[in-house]
């Protein structure tokens, strides 16, 4: 997905094999841009698996300037978090230890390959209820 702070940035979904890389699209939060155009954000869906090129870093404000902070660890799921808080950041990427980050707290200019995307279903439930005989469609109780 896109944060709700770049709504207003041209986007695109992302494909598998995508190469994306963290970027301030300057409206304060951080996100993932195409690797053809820098300008264009790539929205995540919740569940995609990434592959960054290096270990992940952090910049966090600090007293006097930036504090990185190097992780150890280069995939990551995308997550969605705050769901509730439509004013808070959203896009987030859970990593194998169990942590899970805010994508805006990413460094900038770091690389990542979309590896895969999660299962989508393949009917949509309507679908599946028309197609669905008499016996398997009654929840009533006997």
């Amino acid at each position: 997905m896109c944060d709700y702070s770049i709504q207003n940035v041209r986007s695109r979904p992302a494909r598998v094999g995508d190469k994306l890389t963290t970027r301030d699209f300057g409206t304060c939060t951080r996100g993932f841009a195409a690797a053809e155009d820098v300008g264009v954000a790539v929205c995540v869906l919740p569940g995609t698996e990434l592959a960054f090129s290096n270990a992940v870093t952090l910049t966090d404000p600090f007293i006097l300037g930036w504090k990185v902070k190097k992780l150890d660890c280069a995939m990551a799921i995308f997550r969605q978090v705050n769901k509730n808080e439509p004013f808070k950041h959203h896009d987030a990427l859970e990593f194998p230890d169990g942590r899970i980050v805010l994508l805006t707290r990413l460094s900038e200019g770091q690389e990542a390959t979309v590896l895969q995307l999660p299962a989508q279903p393949t009917a949509r439930p309507k679908q599946m209820l028309r197609n669905a005989s008499p016996m398997q469609t009654d929840i009533r109780p006997r």
